[in-house]
């Protein structure tokens, strides 16, 4: 038998410039207006509109959680000022989405486009392969990580500051050296290990953002709203660059997992609007809510309960009613993971079947009517 192989060494990719990608989504092409007319959806989605309406209207009222948890296709669509929107009427009070999601909030806020055709680019070597989009977020990623703050607010705050400022190597190292327990000594490290290995200089770094405007991310940091981060390695397209660390976007990851819970603790007689999102929602949202539950039980409290969760999207649920419960195992129903597991986690779940664009866009007039 041979020896266990090497990983490839991927410090030596080649990386091109985001100037010179061809984006197939330019901002002013997609962004929705909230204050136009949105789209008929129809009378069944809209009376589970209305529902869902009342529903965060009285959480509101009880000062308890309002969760939306969304895949990227929600930007990539233009819904950014829509969820600003609601943020800043209170009507979320939480936002959960995966890598993607911020890529494409990253890219739109910093050039205007963003999307790439990955059939070409994946031939080509290319995929990915984009250094601004790489080096910035893994800077925000490596300067938040020092502070002890996660993936959203770090690059929540790039974009809404246009930089950040890093302290100089020696001074990280020393303290290191004068502290070895403290427990970011590894953030420090692996911020020492990436401006030596690849040029980034101590101080401040300006990344202007002219359309920070639009961003989601950049909006939640300024207003405080919590936006929580659920990425995998070798999921997202920083992948593909040099200064990747998937340590740097562990930990990052792991204090919003850590945020989500606080939100979930928050979130009896609560809603969780569930767009877009099949894989990173249901996975996350199932493990928070145990985690929350067991230690409220630790502490004698009662688990969370009285919540309701929406979960939108545009496959037809299996032709399952899922207020019913979940279907057998032989059904192809069962195996929906994103109607599967937000069924199984208290609280009454309700599919809806629409397009996320215009349940957001439907549900935003409904609020603030």
């Amino acid at each position: 038998m041979g020896n266990y192989p090497e990983p490839i060494n991927l410090e030596h990719l080649n990386v091109y410039s985001l100037q010179n990608r061809k984006h197939k989504s330019r901002i002013q092409d997609i962004l929705i207006e909230p204050s136009a007319s949105p789209q008929n959806c129809g009378d069944f989605v809209r009376q589970q509109i209305e529902w869902c309406a009342e529903k965060i209207k009285k959480a509101k009222e009880q000062k308890r959680s309002i969760i939306l948890m969304y895949g990227a296709h929600l930007i990539k669509n233009g819904g950014q000022l829509l969820v600003n929107h609601l943020v800043d009427k209170g009507f979320i009070t939480h936002l959960a989405t995966n890598g993607a999601g911020t890529i494409h909030d990253w890219e739109f806020s910093y050039i205007g486009c963003s999307t790439e055709d990955v059939r070409e680019n994946v031939a080509s070597g290319s995929f990915g392969s984009w250094d601004e989009t790489g080096r910035y977020i893994m800077i925000a990623l490596l300067s938040g990580g020092v502070r002890g703050d996660g993936y959203g607010k770090s690059l929540g705050q790039l974009i809404h500051e246009d930089g950040t400022s890093l302290l100089p190597i020696e001074e990280l190292i020393k303290t290191v050296a004068d502290n070895p327990y403290d427990r970011l000594n590894g953030a420090r490290m692996d911020l020492v290990y990436a401006m030596d290995k690849f040029n980034i200089k101590p101080g401040h770094n300006i990344v202007t953002h002219p359309y920070k405007n639009i961003s989601v991310l950049g909006h939640s940091y300024l207003h405080k709203v919590p936006i929580t981060v659920h990425p995998g390695i070798g999921y997202d397209i920083i992948t593909n660059h040099p200064m990747y660390n998937g340590a740097v976007v562990g930990r990052a990851a792991t204090i919003d997992f850590r945020l989500i819970c606080r939100a979930i603790d928050n979130l009896d007689n609560g809603v969780v609007l569930c767009i877009g999102s099949a894989i990173m929602a249901p996975q996350v949202f199932e493990k928070a809510m145990s985690c929350v539950n067991n230690l409220r039980i630790k502490n004698f409290r009662p688990i969370v309960s009285g919540h309701t969760i929406y979960v939108v999207d545009i496959q037809d649920g299996g032709k399952w009613d899922w207020t019913t419960g979940e279907p057998p195992k032989d059904d192809p129903a069962y195996y929906l993971r994103f109607c599967k597991s937000f069924s199984r986690m208290g609280g009454a779940m309700h599919y809806v079947q629409s397009d996320n664009i215009q349940f957001l866009h439907n549900l935003y007039h409904n609020l603030v009517k």
